[in-house]
């Protein structure tokens, strides 16, 4: 009787509604920052920045907390912690402070790590994040735990700059909503009753926000500052901590509402996401030092969706797999050098080596007993 081969280990299939999702919110980031200087001559525009920026980011959040939730600090999570956020964010932050240098002409921009430029304090922000997970774990209560140290910092200006550390707190509630999401929560909000009841949301939002443009500071969205930065008392750190993260988290059950879950063109492109939200920088910002968001022509409704279509077609080339390739060796670096191999792992390839040397053919093993002989 003859034994079919043991088959390799395969790698678990990767769900297209994460991808998916992951896509569309990293196109909606892309989108947004094209926006930002063209929006002052248009109210409408303001209120759909104001609309996208209330779920983009916290969406992209509660995504890398539902994938962050098997991390144990063990040595070789703690090796692809450093790999591919710690060394991205190194490379990035020098990247964007040279670039600035160069093509804007701005020798006197400082190059720190400790003050993230850009878009990279979302990678500063991961990495703290992911490194508490195993805390938001042990906790019996996390997420009302990490909302009150939110609301902490929304009232406490002496935080400062360093890290970001605000965005870091203002922005970890959500991250800790992921950790504690499961698989069914995600399928109850894509239930059709939901994806119709997201149709009045979004409308009631967007209708909203053209209301509150010229009445509320679009700072509070960005969760860099505290109420008193804001120009606010100390009491609406709470209150718009509080009320944001309410809207943000209906918003964002709105926006997964509209994923599909089915394999599409643009799924394969969920797993680069990360590439397109570091580099489309570079074309923003580099448009932006040469003054082309100044032209006349962009600043009607017509130039912001020619703008919005562009920024939109540039950042998903850059999700394609090519652009991964090409630039893995800065976001996925191995650098086996830089670590020490733990005892579990050696453990393995020597238990690996030792199925490999009994994998002998009968004729190598009657060899072997005749030698013995």
């Amino acid at each position: 009787m003859f034994h079919a081969a043991p088959s390799p280990p395969t790698r678990p299939r990767r769900d297209a509604f994460f991808d998916n999702a992951k896509y569309v919110a990293i196109v909606l980031v892309a989108v947004a920052h094209s926006w930002e200087p063209l929006k002052g001559d248009s109210r409408a525009l303001q209120a759909a920045y104001m609309l996208v920026y209330a779920f983009h980011m916290p969406a992209f959040i509660v995504i890398s907390g539902f994938f962050s939730r098997g991390f144990d600090a063990s040595p070789g999570r703690i090796r692809r912690l450093v790999t591919g956020i710690a060394v991205p964010y190194v490379v990035f932050e020098v990247g964007y402070s040279l670039f600035k240098r160069s093509v804007d002409h701005s020798p006197d921009q400082e190059l720190s790590l400790l003050d993230p430029y850009y878009l990279t304090w979302f990678l500063i922000a991961l990495f703290i994040w992911r490194l508490t997970t195993p805390v938001w774990k042990a906790v019996r209560h996390p997420l009302p735990l990490a909302m009150g140290i939110a609301v902490l910092a929304s009232v406490s200006p002496d935080i400062g700059d360093d890290l970001d550390l605000q965005r870091v707190l203002q922005f970890l509630p959500f991250f800790v909503l992921g950790l504690c999401l499961k698989p069914e929560h995600f399928r109850l909000v894509r239930r059709r009753s939901v994806r119709i009841a997201a149709v009045p949301v979004f409308a009631f939002a967007l209708a909203f926000s053209y209301w509150a443009v010229p009445r509320m500071n679009s700072g509070w969205f960005y969760h860099r500052d505290s109420a008193q930065e804001l120009g606010a008392p100390w009491w609406a750190g709470p209150v718009m901590q509080l009320a944001l993260f309410g809207c943000s988290l209906v918003l964002t059950a709105c926006f997964f509402s509209w994923i599909p879950g089915r394999t599409l063109w643009c799924t394969a492109l969920g797993a680069g996401t990360l590439y397109g939200y570091l580099l489309h920088g570079f074309l923003l910002k580099g448009a932006d030092y040469r003054g082309w968001f100044d032209q006349e022509r962009l600043h009607g409704p017509l130039g912001a969706i020619a703008v919005s279509l562009a920024v939109a077609v540039a950042v998903t080339l850059l999700c394609t797999p090519p652009v991964q390739r090409a630039f893995r060796f800065v976001m996925e670096p191995r650098m086996e050098w830089a670590f020490r191999r733990d005892a579990a792992e050696l453990a393995r390839e020597r238990e690996r080596a030792g199925e490999r040397a009994g994998e002998r053919t009968p004729r190598e093993r009657r060899a072997e007993a005749d030698v013995d002989a």
